[in-house]
This record gives structure tokens, C-alpha cells and sequence, in this order.
């Protein structure tokens, strides 16, 4: 097991969710390094105590383990492989986990540069947005050696409610994968069907009370429901976010002769959305596709404009 008395952790990119995620941490007594394109998180978490790092190899160089939390698979070769990257910095049996959403094709190949520098990977996506992150509720998904995933266990526990081994290397990525494939499907299906109940004068509010106690109930109905109808798509997850996981998906499900054909189409619907400048919104605004082709919109009865 990790001993917080004597394990340096390096945290790479704090963005929306790798600045709550390294917070918790911190609550949770590790000592963290860290780094980041934007210095302004950097401060943040420095005024917390964590030490600054002027790059990726830095933090490798100061640390056991080194977390990497970045936008996309480029952006972890980036971090890890680049110039000035952590596998420069990284040190003999140290141990890298990328909790970044990416191409589980780019996971393997990642891990399998950093055990050739004699270094240990997990992969580890997590789900639960922004929301999860600062409450340190997220479900986190590994893959990776067991007895790797072992000891860092205490500190993928620090930062999520929910930590499963799903198998190797690559594992993991697979697992955020089918998961955003059932999410966007979920949350694709919500404004179809409150549209439907809406246009034929059921109202959505009682119609959740209807139907969440059944097969059709589900965390995305809770949680995206009242955001959809109260008109509030803040990004806890971001439509650019998904469309990239779902770009992430495809090429997979090609390599393996997977048939996808309702995640095709809801990733037609995101890139439409993006194309119509609704990237930087929650993807609850999936519903604003399907409104759109509705003349309608899905509010609180009080509020209602059809």
C-alpha cells in the first residue's frame, strides 16, 4: 500500500477536473507536485500546498507516482512522450496513471513506452463530471497490472467512491468508452421522449414521476432532467468532451468489426451541436437538437413555450 508519510504524487493537468480531484488529494494528506499549461490552477493549488513544477519531466523527477489528467490522447503522448515529457523525468519503478478519457489503442502504446523506461501504468478514466470531481464521488475504471492497481488503490479512493480493476492495460479506456456510449444514448433518449409527452400535452415533470420508478429510470434522468427543463446547460461535462470520447469509440469498434449504429447517430447529433457553436455546453444540451426538430421546448409547466 502507498504510505502518505513517504510517497511524493505529481498531478498533470488541472483543468475542470484534475484541479478538484488534486484538491482532494491534498485534503487527503499526500504531498503533491504539479503542473499545468495555465499557471492560474497552478497558484490555486499552490496556495493549498502542493509544490509547483515548471514541466512534466519536473514533476516525474519529484514523484512516485505521476497523475496525468488531460484533454485527449494527443495530449498524454504529449505530456508523457514529448519534449521535456514525463518519461524523461521518470525514475525506476515509478508509477504513472492517466486518468484522461482517451483511445484505449493510445493507452497500450503509452504503457507500453513507460515499462520499456522501467516505469509501471494504469489507465484509469473516470465518470462523474465536474460534480463527482469536487466531491471525490467518481467512478473510476482501471486497467493495468493488479498488482500495480493494488497499491495505488488508497489513492485512486481519494478521489472516487467507485474504483474497478477492469483487466489490462487498455482495460479501462474501453470501460469510460461503454460508458459514454450508454450515457449519450441515455441522455439522447430524455429529450426525445419529454418532447414526445410535451407536444402531446403530458407534462415532463409528471411524467419523470411516472416512469423513474421503472426500467426507464436512470442517474441521467436525475441529473439531466431537471437541468434541461429549468433551461440550464452549465458544463458539469461538455458536448466537446463527448464528441471526442465518441470519436474515440468508433475507430475501436472498427478495429474489432463492431457494429455502433445508435452511437454513429448520436455522435452525428454532437457534431452537429458543435458546428452550431453548443461545444462549450453541458451535454444535456443534446436536447436542444431534438427541440430544435420539434419546434418545442421542454421546460417547467409554468414556464412552458411551444
Amino acid at each position: 500500500m502507498l504510505n502518505l508519510e513517504k510517497q511524493n504524487i505529481g498531478f498533470v493537468g488541472l483543468g475542470i477536473m484534475g484541479k478538484p480531484m488534486s484538491k482532494n488529494l491534498i485534503k487527503a494528506g499526500y504531498r503533491l507536485i504539479v503542473y499545468d499549461v495555465n499557471p492560474k490552477p497552478v497558484d490555486e493549488l499552490v496556495g493549498l500546498g502542493a509544490e509547483r513544477a515548471s514541466s512534466s519531466r519536473e514533476v516525474a523527477q519529484k514523484s512516485d507516482v505521476i497523475i496525468t489528467m488531460l484533454p485527449d490522447g494527443p495530449d498524454v503522448e504529449q505530456a508523457v512522450l514529448g519534449p521535456k515529457g514525463v518519461l524523461e523525468g521518470l525514475g525506476k519503478g515509478a508509477i504513472v496513471i492517466d486518468m484522461s478519457s482517451i483511445s484505449p489503442i493510445v493507452a497500450k502504446a503509452v504503457a507500453a513506452e513507460v515499462e520499456k523506461k522501467g516505469g509501471e501504468m494504469l489507465d484509469a478514466p473516470v465518470s462523474g463530471g465536474e460534480p463527482g470531481a469536487v466531491q471525490g464521488t467518481l467512478a473510476i475504471m482501471v486497467g493495468g497490472k493488479e498488482a500495480v492497481f493494488d497499491r495505488c488503490l488508497p489513492l485512486l479512493q481519494a478521489m472516487g467512491k467507485s474504483v474497478t480493476r477492469v483487466g489490462g492495460a487498455g482495460a479501462g479506456q474501453v470501460a469510460k468508452l461503454a460508458n459514454q456510449i450508454v450515457v449519450a444514448l441515455n441522455i439522447e433518449a430524455l429529450p426525445e421522449a419529454f418532447v414526445f409527452a410535451a407536444k402531446a400535452w403530458v407534462d415532463p415533470e409528471v411524467l419523470i414521476q411516472a416512469i423513474r420508478g421503472g426500467l426507464a429510470g436512470s442517474t441521467a434522468m436525475e441529473t439531466k432532467a431537471p437541468m434541461i427543463m429549468d433551461r440550464n446547460f452549465k458544463p458539469g461535462f461538455r458536448i466537446r468532451l463527448h464528441q471526442k470520447d465518441l470519436r474515440n469509440v468508433l475507430p475501436t469498434a472498427t478495429e474489432y468489426n463492431i457494429p455502433l449504429p445508435m452511437t454513429s447517430l448520436v455522435q452525428q447529433i454532437i457534431n452537429a451541436l458543435v458546428n452550431d457553436g453548443k461545444g462549450e455546453l453541458d451535454h444535456s444540451a443534446i436536447d436542444l437538437f431534438i427541440e430544435n426538430l420539434a419546434k418545442t421546448e421542454v421546460r417547467r409547466k409554468a414556464e412552458r413555450r411551444t
